[in-house]
C-alpha cells in the first residue's frame, strides 16, 4: 500500500490496522541530541485515547506508547524512531455482519474497490484508529518546534449546532485555551461545551451523530517557512489535515469569508513595532504566498458526523444486492472532541518538515554550519 508516509525532512510512516496485535509509526529525519522520553509523548495520547468521556466510543484502550528506537540516553540520535501502540480491546465479532456489506459514510466501497478486498473489523488502515500513531509522532514534531519557541494549540470550536461567537478564542492564550478546553469537547467556553455535550446526548439518544469544526493557533512561526508554488505553507497544511479520514473542509486565516470581502477589509496592513515590522490584522492567517510571515497562523479543519450510526441504512452488498445495515459495535457518537489532538499533531508534523525543509534556503545559513 502506498500512501502512508507523510513528509519530506521530517517523515512519518504510519502502519498497522484496528483490530490487529498494534500499531505504530516510524520518524525519520529527527535531528539527533533532542530530549525525547516516552513521558513527552503520552500525555499527547492521552488526550485522543478512546472511553474516557461520554461524547466518545466506549472502546478501552491504554494508548500506551513504546519507544523501540532512535533514543540513547534520554536524546534522540539521529537514527529512524520507532514507536509502537498496543491494541487490547478489539471486540473484532461486532462487525461480523458487515464482512460483505459496505457502510454507509464509510470507505469500504472505495477500498474493496482498489484492493479486491478489504479488513472489515473496523475498517482496517481506514480506521480513525490510525491516527493515534500520527499523535504519537506528532508529539515528538512539537517537541522539536518547542526547541525553535514555536508552540500549538488545536480545541474545538464549533460542534453540531453549538458554536463559539466569532472571534472568542482569538483573545485568549496558548495556555488560557489548554485551560479553559479541558472538558469533554474541548471547547474554550464551559457554558457552550455543556450545552454541546448536551447535544451529542441527544443525538446518541436519536441514533444518530454529529461533525463540528477544529481550530489549530500556531504561534512563534519565523517568517520565511513554505515555498512560492507548489509546496506552499498552506498547501500542506491542507494535506495534512484533509488527510485526518473525517475531514471534509479546510480553512486558513478567514478562509471561505474572504471571498465575500474587499481588498481594502482582507489586506493585513503594516507597521513597524519595536523595530520589525508587524500586521496590524491577520486575515491571512499568518501565511501570505504560500509563505509564513511571522504572524500567528490559524488554521481550521471541518469535520463531517460520524458515519457509524445505530439507525438501519440502505446499502449493497458484494453481491450486488440492496439490504438494509444495522451497525453494532462501540463508536464515537462525534469524532471531533478525540480529532482536536490528532489535527495539533498534523500541524506540528507539517512545520517541523518545512524548518528542517527551510535550513537550506540560503546559502549564509549553510556556511554558517559547515565553515
Amino acid at each position: 500500500m502506498a500512501g502512508s508516509t507523510f513528509g519530506s525532512c521530517f517523515r512519518v510512516t504510519t502502519w498497522g490496522e484496528s483490530h490487529g496485535p498494534a500499531l505504530g509509526c516510524v520518524l525519520d529525519g529527527c535531528p539527533a541530541g533532542l530530549p525525547l522520553s516516552e513521558a513527552d509523548i503520552q500525555p499527547y495520547l492521552d488526550r485522543r485515547k478512546p472511553g474516557d468521556s461520554s461524547v466518545s466510543t466506549a472502546r478501552k484502550e491504554d494508548d500506551a506508547v513504546e519507544l523501540l528506537s532512535g533514543i540513547f540516553d534520554g536524546r534522540t540520535t539521529g537514527t529512524p524512531i520507532s514507536m509502537m501502540i498496543r491494541n487490547t480491546s478489539q471486540h473484532s465479532a461486532d462487525y461480523g455482519n458487515l464482512a460483505d456489506s459496505f457502510r454507509p459514510g464509510h470507505a469500504d466501497y472505495g477500498f474493496d474497490q482498489k484492493y479486491g478486498f478489504r479488513d472489515y473489523r473496523g475498517g482496517g488502515r481506514s480506521s480513525g484508529r490510525e491516527t493515534a500513531a500520527r499523535v504519537a509522532a506528532g508529539a515528538v514534531a512539537a517537541k522539536l518546534l518547542s526547541e525553535f519557541g514555536i508552540s500549538l494549540r488545536a480545541y474545538t470550536i464549533a460542534l453540531g449546532e453549538v458554536k463559539l461567537p466569532e472571534g472568542a478564542a482569538s483573545s485568549l492564550s496558548l495556555e488560557e485555551l489548554a485551560e479553559r478546553s479541558a472538558n469533554p469537547v474541548c471547547m474554550p467556553d464551559t457554558e457552550l461545551a455543556e450545552a454541546a455535550v448536551r447535544s451529542v446526548a441527544l443525538a446518541r439518544e436519536q441514533k444518530d451523530s454529529l461533525g463540528g469544526i477544529v481550530e489549530c493557533r500556531i504561534e512563534g512561526v519565523p517568517a520565511g517557512l513554505g515555498e512560492p508554488v507548489f509546496d506552499k505553507l498552506d498547501a500542506r497544511l491542507g494535506s495534512a489535515l484533509f488527510s485526518i479520514g473525517a475531514v471534509k473542509a479546510v480553512e486558513i486565516g478567514d478562509g471561505i469569508a474572504a471571498a465575500a470581502s474587499r481588498g481594502s477589509e482582507n489586506n493585513d496592513c503594516m507597521r513597524m513595532k519595536d523595530g520589525k515590522a508587524a500586521f496590524m490584522t491577520n486575515h491571512a492567517g499568518g501565511i501570505l504566498g504560500g509563505i509564513s510571515n511571522g504572524a500567528p497562523i490559524l488554521a481550521r479543519a471541518y469535520f463531517k458526523p460520524t458515519p457509524s450510526i445505530y439507525r438501519p441504512q440502505e446499502t449493497v452488498n458484494e453481491n450486488g444486492e440492496d439490504i438494509v445495515l444495522t451497525i453494532a459495535g462501540r463508536h464515537d457518537p462525534v469524532v471531533v472532541p478525540r480529532a482536536v489532538v490528532v489535527v495539533e499533531a498534523m500541524c506540528a508534523l507539517t512545520l517541523a518538515d518545512l524548518l528542517l525543509a527551510n535550513a537550506g534556503a540560503r546559502l549564509s545559513s549553510m556556511k554558517k554550519l559547515y565553515l
